[in-house]
C-alpha cells in the first residue's frame, strides 16, 4: 500500500491471440521484479509499481525503447509504501471481498 492511500498502477503486458484450437484469447499478465525492503520481509519477487511519471512511457503503443521500458522494471521505492498484516484469507483466490485488505490489530491470533 502507498503510505498517502492513493491508487497506483503496475507494469504489466495485455495480449489478444489464437489458441491452437482457433479459439480468440484475451490474456494479461503482471511484471514482477525483486522485492524492496518492505516486501521482502513477505516475499521474493514483487509487482512492478510505476511512477505516475512513468504510466504514460509505459502506456505508449508508439514508442518501443527496450532500453527505456526495461529501465521501469525495478522495486518501487520502499520509503513510499507501508505493510500490514491481514487475515490469512488474503492468500486464496476464491476470497474476494474488501475484508482481504483489511488491517488487523491482532495478527497472533490468525
Amino acid at each position: 500500500m502507498m503510505k498517502n492511500g492513493e491508487p497506483f498502477s503496475f507494469a504489466g503486458l495485455f495480449d489478444t491471440w489464437m489458441s491452437p484450437a482457433g479459439e480468440k484469447l484475451h490474456t494479461c499478465t503482471i511484471i514482477t521484479t525483486r522485492p524492496n525492503e518492505i516486501v521482502g520481509l513477505i516475499h521474493d519477487r514483487m509487482p512492478v509499481i510505476l511512477r505516475q511519471e512513468d504510466e504514460g512511457i509505459w502506456l505508449d503503443r508508439e514508442k518501443f525503447y527496450t532500453d527505456l521500458l526495461q529501465s521501469l522494471l525495478v522495486p518501487y521505492d520502499h520509503d513510499q509504501m507501508r505493510a500490514y498484516p491481514v487475515a490469512p484469507m488474503v492468500g486464496s483466490p476464491k476470497k474476494d471481498m474488501p475484508e482481504c485488505i483489511q488491517e488487523i490489530a491482532n495478527p497472533s491470533l490468525f
